[in-house]
């Protein structure tokens, strides 16, 4: 039998990476498919885990489950005997992952967010992340040009969807939008809570679009349906103040008298700003990279990811802020 050459073995991953990827979309933008988001995500799963077996093989790091034993490695295997190879998390962990930050976020929130709708139905998911689930694709674009070359691009595959929708008019359901599942709002909320401001921001995690109405006064002009202008134009910064902009829900921040007062509230009436101040210097809880909370102009305000910090320091010294009988 004539072993195939490292080579090809990466060109068919990149093949089963991309057509994964354009199947995603593809039903994603189908207005008969009723799972959108779950087959979006099970798809682009297997299309980035893919794309990053293929850079690994490149650089010749082995992507396959084993145990190092004195003298050689014993392979993991499955049942029929065939090798175990890392899913995407594990890829994702991998020192050598080329993935900055954001684009690690915006997959690891797709993984988990697969898991809190898996074997049910979610009503809301396909219209309220659309923003992450569009960024996921487009950092799928820039990776596999930056890693491979843009003869491996997908942006000529697919055209801009047609829409029965007026994209011109705020939508009803924009306006009040279906309440997402109490388990999946939770796992965003924690989710975005648990992220550093830079990283929550990037479009590399989630990719937010102005839509406004372009009008053409004069025959046998463009007629293209979707033009781009740069964000920081002046052309931009005029709509970004004259229109209505739909926008995903800020996290929640709290100053620290709000915390304070919520946790009298929950039971421990001697917790105060002077406990708290202690708190959040011993645990340099305000340096950057802890995602604790963000400074807005002269002021610092706190997730509700510190919030759960400082509700297990006051469970765990009980009786320091609750009162004695």
């Amino acid at each position: 039998m004539v072993k195939r050459r490292v080579w090809s073995v990466r060109a068919e991953l990149l093949t089963k990476s991309r057509e994964a990827a354009l199947n995603a979309v593809q039903t994603f933008n189908n207005p008969l498919s009723t799972f959108k988001t779950e087959t979006f995500i099970v798809l682009m799963v297997i299309a980035w885990t893919y794309l990053l077996h293929a850079y690994y093989r490149r650089l010749r790091i082995d992507y396959r489950y084993f145990d190092q034993g004195p003298r050689r490695r014993k392979f993991d295997r499955t049942k029929s005997g065939a090798f175990k190879y890392w899913e995407l998390e594990r890829c994702l962990n991998e020192d050598a992952c080329p993935l900055d930050g954001a684009t690690k976020r915006n997959l690891r929130f797709l993984i988990g967010l697969r898991h809190e709708i898996e074997h049910h139905r979610s009503a809301g998911i396909d219209e309220q992340l659309t923003g992450r689930y569009l960024a996921c694709c487009l950092n799928y674009e820039r990776v596999i040009n930056e890693l491979f070359g843009s003869e491996h691009s997908l942006s000529s595959e697919m055209a801009i969807a047609l829409q029965f929708r007026d994209l011109t008019t705020v939508p009803k359901s924009a306006e009040a939008p279906h309440p997402l599942p109490t388990n999946v709002a939770r796992y965003v909320q924690e989710f975005d809570a648990s992220l550093p401001q830079d990283e929550f921001e990037s479009p590399h995690f989630s990719c937010r679009l102005l839509v406004t109405q372009k009008l053409t006064s004069k025959p046998g002009q463009a007629d293209r349906a979707l033009e781009f202008i740069a964000p920081d134009s002046e052309l931009a910064q005029t709509i970004d103040k004259q229109y209505w902009v739909l926008k995903e829900v800020e996290r929640p921040k709290y100053l620290p008298s709000d915390i304070v007062t919520l946790l009298k509230k929950e039971g421990y009436p001697k917790f105060s700003i002077h406990y708290h101040t202690l708190l959040w210097k011993s645990l340099d809880a305000k340096r950057d990279g802890k995602g604790w909370g963000v400074k807005i102009a002269h002021t610092w305000y706190w997730y509700e990811r510190w919030v759960e910090e400082v509700r297990k320091h006051c469970a765990a010294n009980v009786d320091q802020y609750r009162l004695v009988g």
